[in-house]
This record gives structure tokens, C-alpha cells and sequence, in this order.
């Protein structure tokens, strides 16, 4: 009889056997694990087994073997002191820390004046200072990157790349938390906005949004772009760059270290994309082109999108001595949204004839401009031979399509009467069209450009 009850004795979680316990308690999130300390003597000393934190510490802390020996503590004492420090950051802090880290491996070698100039983490009570002097509260993935690193020295080059065009330069500091503070903008058209970089010599700034105003969504990251049409300074149009910090941030960051973004002179030259199909091959010579957004030079109101491209000519080091050659001339065919084209031709490029040798490379910029919000641009290159100089042949430029973020435009001037606009009711050209078609065409022809005024924000 007493055989029969012990066999009916229900089967509990606690009946277990140590092993099979441990691998079900290895399967719960960190707040499941702690819960489990109050259920029962013994699941209590189970869920403190070691090794149950280490995954924990790992996917949330990004703790390694390393750490954990320099600091000589258990997995389960580090996971609880970093929760106590950053605890508040958690579904944020991995992705965050690892855009970090990876950006400062990557950079160490490349750009070190760029690494020795980020700050030291700002601490908690920093932040919160920032918070009572705005008035507003900052979003958590910002507070949890501003703890590892409080920005950047003012210096160049900045951390979030560079741009050098003719006359144009820009270079992008991460702005420290009260340096930003000090910038965070109240008046129409930019109120609840948080300046996140500087640059000194255009006084360019990208914000994020740290309230949702203005048509604004909250947490975006956008660079702001004054309507030149209207007669109310409210009147900011905005080119998005990210939905939150951390899309803004990380992608950035994805494009620095996986080598999108070129590194040349101790500088990110940001902002450049490449598709990899944008490749041409005509006999030994390949031409490959990568393009950047310029929203510094663009605007939404009159539509005027800023364009820059990289073109990249490259021979084959396997080529023929004789096949060395010097480009003579160029001709564009360029296309817009609307389906206009124009055609281009000139000598040269940028004002040079560069001479294209076995294993050689060159490389320049320029730039152009559009009515439309995107574009394209394709062509050819007419080069001699530098041992038969009669003999002349053309190397195809790919097509390299433009397109500028997605903008959103200013609330104040969708509210705006006709009597609130500078319009040229008549239909033609005034003299300022004019100029911008006579600057749109002297960019084509890649001569230098003027530098557009900008003046500092804060």
C-alpha cells in the first residue's frame, strides 16, 4: 500500500534532478532567474549557479573571459554591479556598447587623433542635470551611449565624417552632453531639438528630436533645412537620418567598419555609398562610382538636391606596358525624376588629364545638382594611347543613380498663406534661376563650386 502512494506522488518541478533543472533554469531571461531565488530554498541555490550568468552577462553586458578574470569576480556579482550602473539602459546597452567598441577597433589603427579624442563617460547625475536644464527628458539609448563615451573634443577631423569639395569642407564632431545642452533649440521650427554634432566650419548640425513637435516624430534624427521660399524663419524643412539614436548610430557605424565610408588622411569621408553593380569594365580600365547626399547644399523649398561622386579609375596591374594611356574628355548623359535629360561634354576631369598605367589608380570628386529629389548619371571617357597617340578609344562610365533621404516638410509652411512665399509669379526664369541653372552647369562641367553661407546655431 505504501508502495502504490509513492508511486502516485505528483512529479514537482523541485523532484528533479539537479542536471535536468539546471538546463530548464539555463532557458529563463535574467528576471525569470532572479524570481527564482523566492520560490524555494533550492531553486534559490540553483539559480545562483555560476555558469547561468555568464550567457546573461555576455548578451546584455558583452562581458568576456577577460573581464570577468581582471575584475576577479563571480558571473553573477558582475551581471548585478553592471545592472546597478546601467541598469536602466539594458534593452539598449549591447547593441550600443558594441557599435563602440567595434568603432574603436576599427579607427585604433587608421584614425587615432580621432579615437584619443572621445570622452570619458558622463555619469549619471551629468545627465540628469542636462535633463533639469532642457527641461525635457533625454531618450534612453542617447543617456546609454553618452555613458560610455561623453562625445568628442572639438577638434578635426570629427567623428561623424568628413566632406571635402572644392572651397567645401565639412567635418562632424560628436558633441559632449553640455555642449549640446547649450544648443538645444526652444524657438519655432526646431523646438524639443537636441543638436547631436557641430561642425565648425559650416555650423552644421544634426538634431534629434527629443519630444514629438513641430510634425516631428520623437527620437528622430534629422538634419534641418530652412525653407528659402518662406518669410517665416519657422519655416524648417528636415532630411530624416534615422528614427532613433541607436538606428542612427549603429548604421553609421556598420558603414564605417565594413569600409563603406572611405578613410582617407585620418578621415571618414561619410556619406558615400556604392553599389557594388556600379562597375564598368572596358578592356583593362574599370571605373567604379560611389555617391553622397549633401544636405548642406539642398534644399526642399525651391527644390535644389546636392549631389557629390566619387569616381574611381583603375587599371589592371596584369595589363600590357603599352596599354598605358591619358584621358582626354569626358561626356555625361544625365537624367532626372521626370525623365529631362541633358547632355554634358568637356575636357578632362576636374581640370586634369591623368595618365592610366598598368596597376594604377585615380581617383577624384565632384558633383552636380537636381530639381528632382533623385536622379541619374551615366557616360564615357575618351582616352589615347600613350604609344599610338591617334589611336583613341571610350571607357564606359556605369549608370550611378542619386537620391536624396526622405525629407519632411515644416509644418509652419503647410499652414502658411500664398502672401507668406517670395514667388516669381510670372513663370520664367528670374535672375536668380538663372544663376542656379548657370551653377548647376558649372558643377557638371566639374569646376569648383562656390560655398553656400552658413551660419552657426549655437
Amino acid at each position: 500500500m505504501a508502495a502504490m502512494e509513492t508511486e502516485a506522488a505528483p512529479l514537482t518541478l523541485e523532484s528533479l534532478p539537479t542536471d535536468p533543472l539546471l538546463l530548464i533554469l539555463s532557458f529563463l531571461d535574467y528576471r525569470d532567474l532572479i524570481n527564482c531565488c523566492y520560490v524555494s530554498r533550492r531553486l534559490s541555490q540553483l539559480s545562483s549557479h555560476d555558469p547561468l550568468w555568464r550567457r546573461h552577462c555576455k548578451k546584455y553586458w558583452l562581458i568576456s573571459e577577460e573581464e570577468k578574470t581582471q575584475k576577479n569576480q563571480c558571473w553573477k556579482s558582475l551581471f548585478i554591479d553592471t545592472y546597478s550602473d546601467v541598469g536602466r539602459y539594458i534593452d539598449h546597452y549591447a547593441a550600443i556598447k558594441k557599435a563602440w567598441d567595434d568603432l574603436k577597433k576599427y579607427l585604433e589603427p587608421r584614425c587615432p587623433r580621432m579615437v584619443l579624442s572621445l570622452k570619458e563617460g558622463a555619469r549619471e547625475e551629468d545627465l540628469d542635470a542636462v535633463e533639469a536644464q532642457i527641461g525635457c527628458k533625454l531618450p534612453d539609448d542617447y543617456r546609454c551611449s553618452y555613458r560610455i563615451h561623453n562625445g568628442q573634443k572639438l577638434v578635426v577631423p570629427g567623428l561623424l565624417g568628413s566632406m571635402a569639395l572644392s572651397n567645401h569642407y565639412r567635418s562632424e564632431d560628436l558633441l559632449d552632453v553640455d555642449t549640446a545642452a547649450g544648443g538645444f533649440q526652444q524657438r519655432q521650427g526646431l523646438k524639443y531639438c537636441l543638436p547631436l554634432t557641430f561642425c565648425i566650419h559650416t555650423g552644421l548640425s544634426q538634431y534629434i528630436a527629443v519630444e514629438a513637435a513641430e510634425g516631428r516624430n520623437k527620437n528622430e534624427v534629422f538634419y534641418q533645412c530652412p525653407d528659402q521660399m518662406a518669410r517665416n524663419p519657422a519655416a524648417i524643412d528636415m532630411f530624416i537620418i534615422g528614427a532613433t539614436f541607436t538606428d542612427w548610430f549603429t548604421s553609421y557605424v556598420n558603414n564605417v567598419v565594413s569600409g563603406g565610408f572611405p578613410i582617407i588622411r585620418d578621415q571618414i569621408f561619410s556619406r558615400y555609398v556604392h553599389d557594388p553593380e556600379c562597375v564598368a569594365t572596358t578592356g583593362d580600365i574599370t571605373v567604379s562610382v560611389s555617391t553622397s547626399f549633401l544636405p548642406e547644399l539642398s534644399s526642399v523649398h525651391p527644390p535644389h538636391y546636392f549631389f557629390t561622386y566619387r569616381i574611381r579609375i583603375e587599371m589592371s596591374k596584369d595589363a600590357l606596358p603599352e596599354k598605358a594611356c591619358q584621358l582626354d574628355s569626358r561626356y555625361w548623359r544625365i537624367t532626372n525624376a521626370k525623365g529631362d535629360v541633358e547632355e554634358v561634354q568637356g575636357p578632362g576631369v576636374v581640370g586634369e588629364f591623368p595618365i592610366i598605367s598598368p596597376g594604377r589608380v585615380y581617383e577624384y570628386t565632384s558633383c552636380t545638382t537636381f530639381s528632382t529629389t533623385s536622379g541619374y548619371m551615366e557616360g564615357y571617357y575618351t582616352f589615347h594611347f600613350l604609344y599610338f597617340k591617334d589611336k583613341i578609344f571610350n571607357v564606359a562610365i556605369p549608370r550611378f543613380h542619386m537620391a536624396c533621404p526622405t525629407f519632411r516638410v515644416s509644418i509652419a509652411r503647410l499652414e502658411m498663406g500664398p502672401d507668406e512665399y517670395e514667388e516669381n509669379d510670372s513663370g520664367d526664369m528670374d535672375e536668380s534661376d538663372e544663376e542656379d541653372e548657370e551653377e548647376r552647369r558649372r558643377r557638371v562641367f566639374d569646376v569648383p563650386i562656390r560655398r553656400r553661407r552658413c551660419s552657426r546655431l549655437f
